[in-house]
């Protein structure tokens, strides 16, 4: 099965910024849609931002502004660059995708990485 490897949480202060990497086992040419998610204490996983193969990328509103997704292929290779952090932006941090006309997510689900916002 696909895996992928979420890095570069941390602890920073409000206003602060990270940068999180999350590298895939496979190729990701052929997948359509990569995805940042995360998930808070107590709450269900949802989604951050995304970017399809055409690079066209879409955010959710509590991030608009402040979070950029990437994605590089040849490095099998998918970056969010986290600007003005929130305190309510602490969560576990996961990448994941869909192949087109695919429901399913392609890879298995990672250890993610823990964003902390505080001062």
């Amino acid at each position: 099965q696909v895996q992928v490897v979420e890095s570069g949480g941390g602890l920073v202060l409000p206003g602060g910024s990270l940068t999180l990497s999350c590298t895939v086992s496979a190729s990701i040419y052929d997948v359509y849609f990569m995805g940042w998610y995360r998930q808070a204490p107590g709450k269900q996983r949802e989604l951050v931002a995304g970017i399809n193969s055409a690079m066209t990328t879409n955010y959710e509103d509590f991030v608009k502004g402040r979070f950029t997704i990437s994605r590089d292929n040849a490095k099998r290779a998918v970056y969010l660059q986290m600007n003005s952090l929130e305190p309510d932006d602490t969560a576990v941090y996961y990448c994941n995708g869909r192949k087109a006309f695919r429901p399913e997510f392609f890879a298995a689900w990672g250890q993610g990485t823990q964003v902390t916002v505080s001062s």
